[in-house]
């Protein structure tokens, strides 16, 4: 670890300050997961060819929810492939550290936060987790893993009739869909914990941000949070 910055958090944590870690797709990028926003989240439907801003929409899934869900279930085979690297490992030893004083804001849907070792309760994944699902409709059903019986597909393979069956919500028998926050759909506190994570940078005492590029919607604002706090 950098020597200025070892320091800057032992003197965070000498003073029971709290800190706030924001992490982007450059993290998991160290484990081999690419950010499919490029040619590797490409995806071909017959002879039309979509890109990762048209696969994860709302309105893509309502006209083709087999395609979007086979386009997710590869990216799930990629994410699932993939292990924690040494900054997931860094992140959690920080947490055991300061313990409660500590918070986790990431954009990755990949799960390897959590995987690592870092806690559920103090781990706002604000984009979703791809290993989940639940109801298209809101019927009102719970959050469900996607089930391990089906595999990761690879590119181009689409659902079988066993696979389309298992992925209708338990409840009202409609679609489920990847809980996963689509590129024309808003955060919100109940499904992705907006309004904790923004909360988490606004009371922090020192905030960290690690692959991303700042960019986006949540790293501006708890940026913005953070230096008027």
């Amino acid at each position: 670890m950098d020597e200025r910055l070892s320091a800057i958090l032992g003197e965070v944590a000498r003073r029971q300050g709290r800190i706030a870690v924001l992490t982007g797709a450059g993290v998991s990028a160290e484990s081999g997961i690419p950010t499919f926003r490029g040619k590797e989240g490409y995806w071909t439907v017959g002879a039309q060819v979509y890109q990762p801003q048209e696969m994860a929409t709302r309105a893509m899934f309502e006209r083709r929810p087999e395609d979007v869900w086979a386009w997710y279930l590869y990216r799930r085979g990629v994410c699932r492939a993939a292990n924690p690297n040494a900054g997931h490992h860094a992140i959690v030893r920080l947490e055991r550290g300061i313990g409660d004083r500590f918070r986790l804001l990431t954009q990755n849907v990949d799960g390897l936060h959590l995987a690592a070792g870092s806690s559920p309760e103090r781990t706002y994944q604000v984009h979703g987790n791809i290993s989940f699902r639940r109801c298209a409709s809101e019927c009102g059903a719970a959050i469900l893993p996607v089930p391990e019986e089906i595999p990761a597909k690879a590119k181009g393979d689409a659902l079988t009739s066993a696979e389309r069956d298992l992925l209708r919500c338990p409840a009202c028998g409609g679609w489920s869909r990847p809980h996963v926050l689509w590129f024309d759909e808003s955060y919100d506190e109940e499904r992705y914990r907006y309004e904790s994570a923004l909360a988490a940078a606004r009371e922090a005492d020192l905030l960290l941000v690690a692959g991303t590029r700042g960019a986006t919607t949540l790293p501006v604002r708890a940026g913005d949070l953070a230096a008027r706090s």
